[in-house]
């Protein structure tokens, strides 16, 4: 061995050295989060630690966050639907506490993790509600296991159109692994909370939408929680947009109790994906929240809670299943 290649051999082991300490630093740091009145649990599913919150009483709630999110973003939902609920409130594989196994990160691996928890928590049936990425996952979840669901709510929903903020597309570029470490280092992520303390003090106002993506870049500061955004990312995103879409198979949520709920101000994915989805769920009910982003459920938490209550309780719970679902796609294609 050459006397370069040797010091390129101890620089690339001295990073990786960098790399693993920096690693152990921020797991170490990382502490339980907490969801009142939610009990935080943690669950062996095939293997992997997954963290969930559950709570309250009366028929189930399951809450599921978008990318690079946890339960947490649904801390004041999650109050309010415990008083006459259970809600469950997992941290996804591969975002929050839960573990970041390798393999599967596509919407029909995430359904079938929900599935396989609502399984191991004894729970039959639930109204889903999911938030970006998260409805996505919704949607596969009532496409795949529609006895599972009684109602559906998107919030801000993947799966229905293509644009999507270009950021998330750069994500899924070629090499965007290499640059997810710099943007995520403690030095950049430092500065900018700097800047962010800075402005909130002279009065100016950082939008939400903006607020939500800075929390994901530090909830990356993991190598393996970076890993599993980037193959996230690239099941339902491409350099062009949104990969997966939902609008074909609309028409099935005739038979779904659906609430789907948009901020007007949404910088991540537009509002129109919302009102166009609606137009082609007979039966829908859509919500623009005038002053909200990309998280509704945060920018207006009461009004969202009020408005979810509402649907839930002036609408009769499905009873789908894969027999009548396929009665309706032949009655649909006649």
């Amino acid at each position: 061995m050459t006397r370069r290649a040797a010091a390129e051999r101890e620089a690339v082991a001295a990073t990786s050295a960098r790399d693993r300490e920096a690693d152990e630093a921020a797991l170490s740091a990382r502490r339980p989060v907490r969801l009142p009145p939610l009990e935080r649990r943690e669950i062996d599913l095939h293997g992997h630690r997954v963290v969930c919150h559950v709570g309250g009483s009366g028929p189930a709630v399951l809450l599921l966050h978008g990318i690079t999110s946890s339960a947490a973003t649904w801390r004041t939902a999650a109050a309010h639907l415990a008083e006459s609920h259970t809600v469950i409130a997992p941290d996804l594989p591969g975002h929050g506490e839960s573990a970041n196994p390798p393999g599967d990160f596509s919407l029909g691996a995430y359904a079938a993790s929900v599935r396989d928890l609502l399984a191991l928590l004894d729970i039959e049936r639930v109204t889903v509600l999911g938030h970006s990425l998260g409805g996505g996952i919704a949607l596969q979840t009532t496409y795949l296991f529609p006895e599972l669901v009684e109602r559906l709510v998107l919030v801000s929903s993947g799966g229905l159109g293509m644009d999507v903020h270009p950021v998330l597309r750069a994500a899924t570029l070629p090499g965007s692994e290499l640059v997810l470490p710099l943007l995520t280092s403690r030095h950049l992520l430092g500065a900018g909370d700097w800047v962010g303390r800075a402005l909130n003090r002279v009065g100016v106002r950082v939008p939400s939408d903006i607020q939500e993506m800075w929390r994901g870049l530090h909830s990356l500061s993991l190598q393996e929680a970076r890993s599993a955004f980037v193959h996230t990312a690239r099941t339902v995103i491409g350099p062009s947009g949104q990969r997966v879409s939902a609008m074909n198979r609309l028409y099935l949520a005739e038979l779904m109790p659906t609430l789907i709920v948009w901020g007007a101000g949404d910088r991540i994915i537009p509002a129109a994906h919302g009102e166009a989805a609606a137009a082609l769920m007979p039966g829908s009910r859509f919500e623009l929240f005038e002053r909200s982003g990309h998280f509704p459920h945060q920018d207006e938490p009461h009004r969202f809670a009020r408005v979810l209550l509402d649907f839930m309780q002036s609408t009769e719970p499905a009873r789908v299943n894969a027999q009548v679902l396929r009665a309706h796609q032949r009655n649909q294609a006649v």
